[in-house]
């Protein structure tokens, strides 16, 4: 009986374990057009569209040192759903997109979709829900 038991439970932890791995996804990220080796590239990840490109909101906030003119970076096993990623290129690394005095950005941006910005989360959101999502950004200057 207890032997019946344990194969019982250790099929439904299996069972369990393939339905949570099935249900994860990979978001691939990949950035294009990046002009300088200066400086990092911030990324930003959102799930829902009333945290969209609100400070402190991000799922996944990625501060990644700039190789080449394109880059790709993978968060693995997230939950099934839309996602929306922003990105920008702080050359000079104070922390911030900078912009000129009409509030335009002097610095290189991005969303994924290839959507202006700033656009809805709507707009920018990619779906993981079929295993692997991808996430194409450009960083427009």
């Amino acid at each position: 009986m207890k032997k019946t038991c344990l194969s019982g439970l250790l099929a439904i932890a299996s069972v369990s374990m393939a339905i949570t791995a099935a249900a994860a996804a990979d978001l691939r990220i990949t950035l294009t057009g990046i002009r300088s080796q200066d400086g990092r590239i911030m990324v930003a990840v959102y799930d829902r569209a009333d945290a969209f490109m609100k400070p402190g909101q991000a799922i996944a906030a990625l501060n990644l040192t700039v190789r080449g003119d394109a880059m790709t970076v993978v968060l693995a096993d997230v939950a099934p759903g839309g996602y929306a990623v922003s990105a920008y290129h702080d050359e000079n690394g104070n922390g911030e997109l900078d912009k000129n005095l009409i509030g335009i950005p002097t610095e290189g941006y991005g969303f994924s979709n290839g959507a202006f910005g700033p656009p809805d989360f709507d707009g920018a959101a990619v779906n993981a829900t079929d295993g692997r999502a991808v996430a194409a950004v450009t960083i427009r200057y």
